[in-house]
This record gives C-alpha cells, sequence and structure tokens, in this order.
C-alpha cells in the first residue's frame, strides 16, 4: 500500500504546486487584461493575448524552479521550445473562448469579459497540466530526482518504518 500512496501523495503535491503558480499566474494574466483594457483603446481579445504572454512568462520560471525543480533539466531548449508550444495551444484555448463570448454573443462588459476569461483560463489549464507533466517537465528516475533534491538541500523527508 505504501508505494501507491507515495504515488499519490506526489501527484498531489505536485497538483497543488501546480495549483499555486497557475493560481498567481491566474491573478497575474486578470491583472495584465484589466490594466491594458484600462489604459489602452486595445480590442479585448488583443489586451487579453498580451495577459496570456506576460502569464506565460511568470508561469514558466514558477514551474521550472519550483513545481517541476526535480524534472529533467537536460535539454533546456526542448523544454522550452514545447513548454512555448503548448502554451500557444492554450492561448489559443483561452482567447478563444473569449473571442466565442465577444464577437459570438456579443458579451463584452467588463463583467463579461472577466467571467469568459477566467472560464478560459480554466479550459486552458486541464490542457496545460497535462501536456506539461507529460512532454514539458518530464519525470526523471526516483534516484536521480532524488539527487537533485538532496543538491539544492530540500530531500522529502524518508518514508516512515513501519514496526512489526
Amino acid at each position: 500500500m505504501e508505494p501507491r500512496s507515495s504515488g499519490v501523495q506526489r501527484l498531489v503535491r505536485e497538483m497543488a504546486k501546480f495549483g499555486a503558480v497557475g493560481g498567481a499566474g491566474v491573478l497575474v494574466n486578470l491583472g495584465v487584461f484589466n490594466l491594458v483594457r484600462h489604459v489602452s483603446d486595445l480590442p479585448v481579445v488583443r489586451a487579453s493575448i498580451i495577459a496570456t504572454v506576460v502569464a506565460i512568462a511568470f508561469n514558466y520560471v514558477g514551474f521550472r524552479y519550483w513545481t517541476y525543480r526535480d524534472r529533467d533539466r537536460g535539454g533546456r531548449t526542448r523544454e522550452l521550445t514545447l513548454f512555448l508550444l503548448f502554451s500557444a495551444i492554450g492561448l489559443v484555448i483561452e482567447n478563444g473562448l473569449l473571442y466565442l463570448a465577444t464577437y459570438g454573443f456579443g458579451w463584452d462588459s467588463p463583467l463579461q469579459s472577466n467571467v469568459f476569461k477566467f472560464v478560459g483560463i480554466g479550459v486552458a489549464t486541464l490542457f496545460r497540466f497535462w501536456s506539461y507533466r507529460s512532454w514539458v517537465f518530464r519525470a526523471l528516475p526516483a534516484r536521480e530526482a532524488e539527487s537533485i533534491l538532496v543538491a539544492e538541500g530540500t530531500r522529502p523527508h524518508p518514508p516512515k518504518q513501519r514496526v512489526p
């Protein structure tokens, strides 16, 4: 039971870290979106794309150096290329929903734009979580991951041993 339990615990920790970085990224995204809309006359979707790009840069730093710091660090060019590719797909998902709401249904008040921007972020986040953990920040074998954490001084606590 313990090996399965530790795998579940790792996934829960990963999801929590992904959520923390992603949550901060949502605040950055919505903050930049509303700032750009407030200080410029850019159309809604263009303002949203700018905000999404800023949030993508913010999230990469958080994911690489906190959420997935124990993952494969080889091939940084490959990692960044895949991150940008999957982030661009997420950008299309996120802003496609906003575009549909704004230009398809005419829902373009500031409140409606923020609601559909938030919904788009949520849908795109599901895709991003799957793609980042599967393709961008690949898992290392347990020994290599632990050696990275030990070198950083952030080694996880050793598993508790049961006494019969």
